[in-house]
């Protein structure tokens, strides 16, 4: 049988089948990227990310008619790919295909001159969105296949064969390199992860060019044509990787060492702006966090940073435009396993949480909030309360044990959050037990009290405080999905022992269905009205990645125009929590 000849040029079908050919490559090597991922902070998988991304586009690109142009798949890719973009890899990667249809959108045949003109546009770009770019990761192994493809193609016998073949050898090359460039990178006998992942670009294009098979990588270490090992990297346990990093966060202006688990949220969103706005965002974003990944164009960004400061990374973009699809992510949550200092430590069967340096120092003003789940309390330190009390819905807390924690504040003043009606008579108690000043606003599930503590000025007055509080607390209608336990009867029917439920706080059930996703819809139907902007999500015990996927991909689609937060919260008996502003 005759091996077909190598492609002479990439028209807008090839184009097409290169996507196809790496989202299939990120498929099948995506757990191979995610064991490599060890900096600069692990936000997620860069496997999975990259995967989610180009899934994004590959799926948009499918369904063009088959007669589409170049200047039809190039604007679908750029679009896709700046609207799916996960985590930091993932829009790094969306910038590089931008930069790369740039390049191609307006030639109906791609030659070899004009790929490595592409792939040095893809460079370009990858290195214009990051605010302080770092070589040893992807940047570096996009420059070098870049590079390698000008290279090539500037020689008299140059076609696309010896321009993919230049822009792999190069790109391998400064991919066994990152590691001399990144000390965390030697220290766990690993290369880069999403410089792994750019590869298997490369390598899309060699298939698609003459019909090379793309390798499989090794578990463990970044893979060459032949799917082995790179030399001179040794294996090292995904534990052992992960608690030998540390980085340099120079973005928040300290320029000190931290270990990876110090900046401990990942923030993204799609920001509506003028562009001439963002550089003014960058710099305030640049004020409270790093990792920034800023990109887009013509009025519409995606956007990406590490922060301790939830809040006003979300106050940033509204500062300048109107933030949508808002997603943060607990980082150390995600690599709880392969942490060994977690705020998080079992004592006696019960989780007990330790307590961040913030708490001991002195204020004007403290907060106190009731909350239970790992991921809740996280959530309402970062937003500086000082003492968060364990409780909620069939574990209230004692008046005693509101009361310790009011005592055990660094303050003479205190805002407490109930977040539970059945907390708050108990909540009003505390204040005549006391010396301090004690407010209590009235928040009635933990979405009022989320808002409420946006509001939080640690060096106002108590009364400020709880005005500003109360007016959040109020804004916010929220919600929450839990199961039966017994059979019985309400307004919208029968409900039997293990239905979902969806309870409304102003409106009792609203939604009852063997479905738990069901009811969640059922619940926003009735939850969400034309004013809301935002809609919290806050994932608790019984939710899983699957679920809170097809309730965003829902929220897109009934309700456009609303920005979807979700927190992990780890509440028990509550699936979900929902507020929405």
């Amino acid at each position: 049988m005759s091996v077909p000849a190598p492609a002479t040029f990439l028209d807008a079908e090839g184009i097409r089948r290169v996507l196809a050919a790496f989202q299939g490559a990120l498929v099948t090597n995506q757990q191979a990227l995610n064991n490599l991922n060890v900096y600069p902070v692990p936000d997620g998988d860069t496997g999975t990310n990259m995967m989610l991304t180009m899934t994004s586009v590959a799926d948009a690109a499918r369904v063009l008619p088959a007669t589409a142009s170049m200047a039809e798949v190039c604007q679908t890719v750029s679009h896709s790919a700046l609207m799916g973009a996960r985590g930091n890899s993932g829009v790094i990667l969306s910038q590089i295909l931008r930069g790369l249809c740039i390049a191609i959108r307006d030639a109906e045949e791609v030659s070899p001159v004009g790929l490595a003109m592409a792939l040095t546009a893809a460079s370009t770009a990858a290195y214009g969105a990051v605010m302080k770019p770092i070589e040893g990761t992807i940047l570096t192994v996009a420059r070098c296949a870049a590079e390698g493809a000008t290279e090539a193609s500037k020689r008299p016998e140059a076609s696309l064969q010896t321009v993919v073949d230049a822009a792999h050898e190069k790109a391998t090359a400064g991919l066994a390199q990152t590691p001399d460039l990144l000390p965390v990178l030697k220290a766990a006998g690993v290369v880069d992860s999403g410089g792994s992942g750019y590869l298997l670009l490369v390598d899309a294009l060699r298939f698609v060019v003459d019909g090379r098979v793309v390798p499989v990588m090794a578990v463990g270490a970044a893979a060459n044509d032949t799917g082995s090992a790179l030399p001179g990297l040794a294996t090292t346990s995904p534990a052992r990787r992960a608690t030998d990093a540390t980085v340099s966060h120079s973005g928040n202006g300290t320029g000190t060492i931290k270990d990876v688990s110090e900046l401990r949220y990942e923030v993204m969103y799609l920001l509506e702006a003028e562009d001439a706005r963002i550089s003014s965002f960058k710099d305030a974003w640049a004020a409270i966090g790093d990792s920034i990944v800023v990109v887009g164009g013509d009025g519409l960004w995606n956007c990406h940073i590490h922060t301790d400061a939830i809040g006003p990374a979300v106050e940033a973009g509204i500062g300048v435009g109107r933030p949508r699809n808002i997603r943060v992510t607990d980082l150390l949550d995600e690599v709880h396993e392969l942490q060994e200092e977690r705020w998080v430590r079992e004592a006696t069967g019960d989780a007990i949480v330790d307590e961040p340096p913030h708490v001991r120092e002195p204020v004007e003003t403290a907060l106190v909030a009731v909350a239970s789940g790992d991921g809740l309390r996280r959530l309402f330190w970062s937003l500086g309360v000082q003492q968060v009390v364990t409780g909620g819905q069939s574990m209230n807390p004692s008046t005693q044990q509101l009361l310790d924690a009011v005592e055990a504040c660094p303050a003479p003043n205190v805002v407490l959050l109930p977040n539970n009606k059945n907390i708050i008579p108990v909540a009003e108690q505390v204040a005549a037990l006391t010396t301090k000043s004690v407010r209590v606003i009235p928040t009635k599930g933990v979405a009022e009290g989320l808002a409420a503590s946006m509001q939080y000025d640690p060096s106002g007055s108590v009364d400020a405080n709880a005005a500003d509080m109360r007016v959040a607390a109020a804004s916010v209608f929220s919600g929450e999905v839990t199961r039966a336990v017994r059979n019985s009867s309400c307004d919208v029917g029968p409900i039997a022992a293990g239905d979902w439920l969806g309870i409304g706080r102003d409106d009792g059930i609203v939604a009852v269905t063997p479905s738990l996703v069901e009811a969640v819809s059922g619940l926003l139907a009735s939850l969400l009205i034309p004013s809301h902007e935002i809609l919290t999500i806050i994932e608790g015990e019984g939710s899983s990645a699957a679920d809170t996927r097809v309730i965003t991909e829902w929220m897109a689609d009934q309700h456009p125009d609303v920005a979807v937060e979700v927190h992990h919260g780890g509440q028990p008996l509550y699936p979900y929590l929902f507020g929405a502003e």
